[in-house]
């Protein structure tokens, strides 16, 4: 047996908090060099937000203007993507689209993942009747495709970004409620949130001081997931004619404009909405996968 006495938990946490912390720069530097893939799906992801909220800076043209002269314009100088099929600039279109895209995106996903992380958290914890009804509502809400509620939504709300973000933030609710829910159950039988329940901590602070911290990763995880999906639902509904108005120049709006009936004439028209579509759910995808190693405990212990 050691003559050395054993350190006390709170000499082990004072000598902790001794040790030099690492900076923001230092997070990030490693996670460059430990995630390269996700550092690139972040820095792309990064560099189109700046676009969006620069957009009225970087526009050559106004993306609304109409121009007869300019009706399938070749990519050139004047027009660096050339022009669609009424003379629009569709470089300014694009980096307009971005903005919307973004704005869907992140307003969506970050809506409907908080609502869904204080369902499935209230869920968990209080469990019993309220947990089968909420589950209950879930599996109805589940039960319907997720596209087809999506177009059952604008139909009622009508064509609008706005109410595009309302119907995509619906239809995110289910999903994340039940990721965070399973989460929750377990962390209500821990250690620390019994002896919260012991001192006589009323329901509202266990679930934010305990339950809602330590669901966060998974949160994380799931919005940068969902953000990409929200891209592609908007940029569907705008295909089919159900998303943002008709003239907005939003992405998927720009793909139902050139492949309705001018893809032969014009094959650059699609490609272009097309890709940025992609780089941006790619970039969301791969910037959550690497989220999702770091963040998550039993990954990270097998590294």
């Amino acid at each position: 047996m050691s003559l050395q006495p054993e350190l006390t938990r709170v000499q082990e946490q004072a000598l902790a908090g001794l040790r030099p912390k690492r900076s923001l720069r230092t997070h990030i530097f490693n996670f460059y060099r430990t995630k390269p893939l996700g550092a690139f799906g972040a820095t792309m992801a990064l560099f189109i937000l700046i676009v969006a909220i620069f957009a009225p800076m970087i526009r050559t043209h106004d993306p609304y203007f109409t121009n007869h002269e300019k009706l399938y314009a070749a990519p050139s100088s004047e027009m660096y993507f050339g022009g669609d099929t009424l003379g629009r600039d569709v470089f300014s279109r694009i980096v307009e689209g971005s903005r919307i895209s973004i704005k869907v995106g992140l307003i969506s996903a970050l809506v409907g993942c908080t609502l869904g992380m204080v369902i499935g958290v209230s869920s968990g914890y209080f469990g019993g009747l309220y947990d089968l009804v909420v589950q209950r509502l879930i599996d109805a809400m589940i039960a319907f495709p997720a596209l087809v509620l999506a177009l059952a939504l604008m139909a009622a709300l009508g064509s609008s970004i706005n109410n595009v973000i309302i119907s995509l933030s619906i239809i995110f609710i289910p999903s994340t409620a039940r990721i965070i829910r399973s989460q929750a159950l377990a962390i209500k039988e821990t250690d620390y949130v019994l002896a919260a329940h012991a001192v006589g901590a009323n329901h509202l602070r266990i679930m934010f001081r305990h339950m809602i911290p330590n669901v966060m990763a998974i949160f994380i995880v799931t919005l940068t997931f969902l953000m990409g999906v929200a891209v592609i639902a908007e940029a569907s509904l705008s295909f089919l004619g159900l998303g943002v108005g008709p003239d907005v120049p939003s992405w998927g709006g720009m793909l139902r404009g050139a492949t309705k009936n001018y893809i032969g004439i014009s094959p650059l028209l699609p490609v272009i909405p097309g890709l940025s579509i992609a780089i941006l759910v790619f970039s969301w995808n791969v910037m959550g996968d690497s989220l999702r190693d770091i963040l998550d405990p039993r990954l990270r212990g097998s590294q």
